[in-house]
Parts: structure tokens; C-alpha cells; sequence
């Protein structure tokens, strides 16, 4: 790709994120969002038709990123926990490299739609994953399995938050460890 059609994107995307902070999605204009990020309307539709499909493309590759570090320990470990190791966890990376995104998902000021979003699709995550495994669980008990896994990571990162990202990513991945082998 372009390297101009890769700056466009990443201008849009942090005058997006910045934005956020004060609005919710629907609040920001495509003038508004354009002139934060020093580029021209014409530029803007040249990409996108409006502000929902920045929001939309960055999410994807948020989304992206977050499934690879949610599968990565369990390649690495051909799905065997007990051989997982702290150094293979990569969520936290993914979180920390993301973290302008995840400070206005875990801001009690914005709109549930974000934080909403975000655990639907963690949850899409786990269900891939686990539906290749033969739980002997009926669709009803794997549902609540699912949302009582998925708010445990979020309710982890959401701790993380609050504490301002105090902690190194690997730091959590040995609490997440620790929390994985409790009995």
C-alpha cells in the first residue's frame, strides 16, 4: 500500500481517537474529523463515504490484532495449557499497543457502545476457539461459560486500565498465569 494512504489512515485514525475522547461517534462530523487529522474532505471520501467507516476500519484491525494474540499461546502450545508460559501470552501486548483505543472503551464517560462491542467480538473470539474442542457442555451452559471467560479478560484489562497501564505486559501475563492455574 501507499505510504500517503497509510499516513491518511493513521492521521484519521488518531484525530478519531481524539475526538472520541469528547463525543461519541455520531457527534463528529466529517469536517471536524478531517481538519484534526490536516487532511482535505476530498482526501476523506477518497477513502471513506463517513466517519463510521474509519471507526469501522480501525476496529477491524484492532480486532485483527486481538485475535492473533488471543490464538498465538494456543498454537504455541498446540492447545495443551499446561505447557502455556507467561512470555507466550500476548494479549497485554495487544492492549498496550492499542491502549488510546482501550482508554476510551474503559472510560466511564463514553457510551457502552464501544466496551459492548468490544466483548461481543472477544466472545466471537472464544467461541471460535472453543467450538473446535468437544466440551461436553449444552449451547445454554456454553453461553454462560463463554460471557463468565470473556468478562474475566476484560475485567482484567479494565483493572489494568484504571491502574493507568502501571503494570509491564509481562507482569500480567504472569498474574494472568497465576490466575489460570488457581484450583
Amino acid at each position: 500500500m501507499d505510504l500517503r494512504i497509510i499516513k491518511t489512515h493513521e492521521r484519521l485514525q488518531q484525530a478519531l481517537l481524539i475526538l472520541l475522547k469528547e463525543k461519541s461517534l455520531n457527534e463528529i462530523s466529517i469536517a471536524e474529523l478531517s481538519r484534526l487529522a490536516k487532511i482535505n474532505r476530498g482526501t476523506f471520501y477518497l477513502h471513506y463515504k463517513n466517519v463510521h467507516g474509519v471507526f469501522e476500519r480501525y476496529f477491524s484491525e484492532i480486532v485483527e490484532d486481538l485475535k492473533r494474540s488471543f490464538e498465538l499461546p494456543y498454537d504455541l502450545t498446540n492447545h495443551n495449557i499446561e505447557q502455556l508460559q507467561p512470555e507466550m501470552i500476548q494479549i497485554f501486548d495487544h492492549v498496550q499497543k492499542y491502549n488510546s483505543f482501550y482508554r476510551i472503551v474503559f472510560d466511564e464517560k463514553v457510551p457502552l457502545i464501544y466496551y459492548k462491542q468490544l466483548f461481543h467480538t472477544l466472545r466471537s473470539i472464544m467461541k471460535e476457539f472453543v467450538q473446535g474442542h468437544s466440551l461436553n457442555l449444552t449451547d445454554l451452559q456454553l453461553d454462560y461459560l463463554l460471557s463468565y471467560q470473556t468478562n474475566a479478560i476484560i475485567g482484567i484489562l479494565m483493572q489494568w486500565d484504571e491502574n493507568d497501564y502501571d503494570l509491564p505486559p509481562q507482569t500480567m501475563n504472569e498474574f494472568l498465569m497465576s490466575y489460570i492455574r488457581m484450583k
